[in-house]
């Protein structure tokens, strides 16, 4: 028997989950908030009226937030992949995700102000991966890999030597 279903990610907030939608509706080109409620009267969950959960799409992909209280918090075990192609499409994900208290790591990871982790990556970056000459390949893996925030030019000039 067939099932009709939908697959899409579920993230949960401590209470940010309304102000986490809007920073990320708007940073990805193509996406919008398209529900929200809220906590009913006598609900255990929440306030009665205060945001309870999110649905808003990110680049058309379908993603649900829920508030729910701080005894989850995320992990890289998660996160968001952006490919991109151009610098300053990098920097201006980078940029705006940092904001507020994000934090960087290495390789294009980054951690939002609500400590969801993020990859930014430039198609470039695949492209030098896969380079048929294993060298070129190596240049462009170690440049990425003593990088936070990727940057074009640089991964380039590194698979160029």
């Amino acid at each position: 028997m067939a099932v009709a279903s939908s697959v899409h990610p579920f993230l949960w907030f401590d209470d940010q989950a309304e102000q986490a939608a809007a920073l990320y509706t708007s940073l990805v080109p193509n996406s919008r908030v398209t529900a929200t409620s809220t906590y009913p009267e006598g609900s255990p969950g929440g306030v009665a009226g205060s945001v309870m959960s999110v649905s808003f799409e990110l680049d058309g992909l379908p993603v649900e937030a829920l508030n729910a209280g701080p005894e989850v918090r995320f992990t890289e075990a998660f996160s968001f992949h952006v490919s991109v192609v151009t610098q300053d499409e990098v920097d201006a994900l980078w940029d705006g995700l940092i904001a507020g208290g994000g934090e960087p790591s290495q390789c294009g990871w980054l951690k939002d102000r609500f400590g969801l982790s993020w990859q930014i990556v430039p198609k470039t970056l695949d492209e030098l991966l896969g380079d048929p000459d294993p060298e070129r390949a190596g240049r462009a893996m170690r440049a990425m890999l003593g990088m936070q925030k990727l940057d074009v030019a640089a991964l380039r000039a590194a698979a160029d030597g």
